[in-house]
């Protein structure tokens, strides 16, 4: 460093030599051992984390600590230099896994800091901002737990030239566990130590693990709470008779719209990730089709009752006519009709047939007629078993059947997304 030789040299006692030979663009110990540099992080904040975009952004203060035998000086202070003389030291080439974007924060100037001890010990530390990536698995959002990392790496320099550790393991990273995020609760974190196989050689890399669970409270006073009133609200309709068709109409209607405008509202701040089959999208799923199956069973208990009636109306006419004429009906005619079917079967059994007397036309006819007969008396059956006889017991057993399915459907989903 030539601005330390001169007559400010002489402020700082033993630093005469310091940049005697010494070359910025070659690492410590070059050709020979690799350079252990040790790192720790402050998390300053994590501002947000996009669901969407699958990545959170993060400022971090990145510290990191090697040693120089080219820096050595006399005395056991240590002393905090210009960070624009970190131009003319050598500096790891650390860089950041997977970040999207990031930038150096340089208000009011570059928020770099460099401090040397006696035995050539350097600190470098670094305030940054940074987009990581983030890959999350939604399928249980929202009530998932992601888990993100920060990866530190050495661009350039494999682990025959430079060695990366994490300072003191754990107690490394501090900040984490004091962050107050506004959908996530830091549940754990650790540090580990890993190398990237890449083609041109073996890298050093640290890791940042963190565990992120999302607070669910929020979308049960936003989204559950609402949905499972709707459906509640459609049970309505099974306490109003079938006759009130206005009423139970618009109550379906109504509630099966809402129940849409609620699930495109849920799905409007993901839209970019509609490819996952969510929790939430699972259970509004099943909220509409509760509504929609309680307005299919008003449809299906209206028509039923309305062919009750109309099939009791021509019955009724019927035996209005046959009344009128068992009143005609006497007795002279009972026994006069008796008489002449008795002198028809004396008659018949005088006659002798042949088979001229035969007419297979009128026997085919018949046979076809009987087939009809059978074949509708068989449809005529089947219909009835898939006619309901009482169209009031329709809601009278969906009063209960369709809260207790809800109840059923409901404690398996809240198990299998929470436990499983």
């Amino acid at each position: 460093i030539p601005d330390l030789r001169g007559s400010d040299a002489t402020s700082l006692p033993g630093f005469e030599n310091l940049t005697m030979g010494y070359n910025k663009y070659l690492r410590p110990y070059f050709g020979g051992e690799p350079v252990q540099i040790a790192m720790s992080l402050d998390i300053a904040s994590i501002s947000s984390i996009s669901e969407s975009d699958m990545d959170y952004t993060a400022t971090i203060y990145l510290r990191q600590r090697w040693t120089d035998p080219r820096l050595v000086f006399h005395g056991n202070k240590s002393f905090t230099l210009d960070a624009r003389l970190v131009e003319l030291l050598w500096v790891p080439d650390t860089y950041i896994v997977e970040s999207k974007r990031s930038f150096l924060h340089d208000v009011t100037v570059g928020n770099r800091l460099i401090r040397l001890f006696s035995n050539g010990t350097i600190l470098y530390a670094l305030r940054i901002t940074t987009t990581v990536a983030c890959n999350m698995d939604l399928s249980k959002y929202p009530m998932d737990t992601q888990t993100c990392r920060l990866q530190l790496e050495s661009w350039g320099y494999d682990e025959n030239d430079v060695i990366f550790t994490w300072l003191r393991g754990n107690d490394s990273v501090h900040g984490i566990e004091k962050l107050r995020l506004s959908q996530y609760t830091v549940e754990r974190y650790c540090t580990l130590v890993s190398k990237s196989q890449q083609e041109t050689g073996s890298y050093p890399r640290l890791i940042l693990q963190f565990e992120l669970r999302r607070n669910v409270l929020y979308f049960i006073l936003e989204t559950y709470v609402p949905s499972t009133l709707l459906v509640m609200l459609s049970w309505v309709s099974f306490w109003i008779t079938l006759d009130s068709v206005p009423a139970r109409t618009c109550i379906g209607v109504t509630t099966v719209l809402s129940m849409t405008t609620l699930m495109i509202g849920s799905r409007s701040s993901l839209s970019k990730t509609n490819c996952f089959i969510k929790a939430i999208d699972v259970y509004l799923g099943i909220c509409f089709s509760f509504i929609f199956g309680a307005l299919v069973e008003y449809a299906v208990a209206h028509y039923s009752s309305s062919q009750k009636c109309a099939a009791k109306a021509p019955q009724e006419g019927a035996a209005n006519e046959l009344t009128k004429e068992m009143e005609e009906v006497n007795i002279t005619n009972i026994l006069n009709s008796s008489i002449t079917s008795y002198k028809r079967k004396i008659s018949f059994t005088s006659i002798e047939i042949s088979s001229d007397n035969v007419n297979c036309s009128d026997l085919t006819m018949k046979t076809h007629e009987k087939i009809k007969n059978v074949l509708r008396n068989k449809m005529h059956r089947i219909i009835a078993y898939f006619t309901i006889q009482n169209p009031s017991n329709v809601d009278h057993y969906s009063k209960w059947l369709f809260p207790l399915f809800f109840m059923l459907v409901n404690v398996f989903y809240w198990a299998y997304y929470l436990y499983f």
